[in-house]
């Protein structure tokens, strides 16, 4: 058992052994793969666009379930079928009208994200020449307003939720609703994902929610390390197991090697 055990609410941490596949308990990160794989849940036949591996791995995994229709276009020959036939080819020009028109959806990563979505990967400090000069702007801007864009924080702390981000890459809902239609027509955050829980906006103001805890965390260390109030549901749910067969394509089809573990490390349920 670990420290997490309960959150003073009468909350049992999960850590009661749950097993799957051969008594093997489920880790973290593979509580991170399903809940990245739910975000694109109900998308239909849109582009795929994962960054990161456990991204990657979760859009991977909702491909073979619950989302045949997705297209992805990262990692080697994924647009060909089972007899390794070519199932379609999608050109330059293509891939820009699902751009522009709402049919991609990007999860990427976060430097810094606040209470409505706003996201900096730029740079930090506000000041010339900022404290850390990050990757830069890069497509944020233009992602968030022409479709729909998920977050992964495989470290959730309060230097990334922040109250104010130092420079807006990314666009949240507060900004999006101020620069009106034309802005906000495509505009949406399904979810962030992060290594203590899943998050959304569902929200009357699109302020952050805590949707659900990953198995083993309590509500008090997502507070703790979360630089904004939280919008909690009652009751709060924990992110959902990986069936028999997901995990089963997550350890022996998608990540035989175990990367995942690496990008957060080994937390067993």
């Amino acid at each position: 058992m670990t420290g997490d055990q309960n959150d003073g609410n009468g909350r049992n941490d999960g850590n009661d052994g749950n097993q799957h596949g051969g008594g093997s308990a489920v880790s973290r990160a593979e509580h991170c793969v399903v809940a990245c794989a739910e975000a694109w849940r109900g998308d239909g036949e849109v582009l795929a666009s994962p960054i990161g591996l456990i991204p990657s791995l979760g859009a991977r995994l909702a491909r073979l379930t619950f989302s045949p229709d997705l297209l992805l276009t990262d990692g080697e020959a994924l647009l060909t079928g089972e007899d390794g036939s070519v199932e379609g080819w999608l050109p330059y020009r293509r891939h820009l009208e699902l751009v522009s028109g709402g049919r991609r959806h990007v999860m990427m990563g976060a430097s810094q994200l606040d209470r409505h979505g706003n996201q900096n990967i730029s740079r930090i400090g506000g000041g010339e020449p900022p404290e850390r000069q990050l990757l830069g702007v890069r497509g944020a801007p233009v992602n968030t307003l022409n479709h729909p864009v998920s977050y992964w924080v495989p470290r959730h702390s309060p230097r990334v939720f922040v109250t104010r981000v130092d420079m807006v890459c990314g666009v949240g809902y507060d900004r999006a609703a101020a620069a009106g239609p034309s802005a906000s027509r495509y505009h949406r955050i399904p979810r962030v994902v992060s290594d203590l829980g899943v998050f959304d906006f569902e929200t009357p103001d699109r302020s952050m929610r805590l949707a659900s805890l990953h198995p083993g965390v309590t509500l008090d260390r997502v507070r703790a390390a979360t630089g904004f109030a939280l919008t909690v549901p009652e009751p709060l749910p924990y992110t959902r197991d990986p069936g028999p067969g997901e995990l089963r394509l997550i350890r022996e089809v998608l990540d035989p090697e175990g990367l995942r573990d690496r990008e957060i490390g080994a937390v067993a349920r």
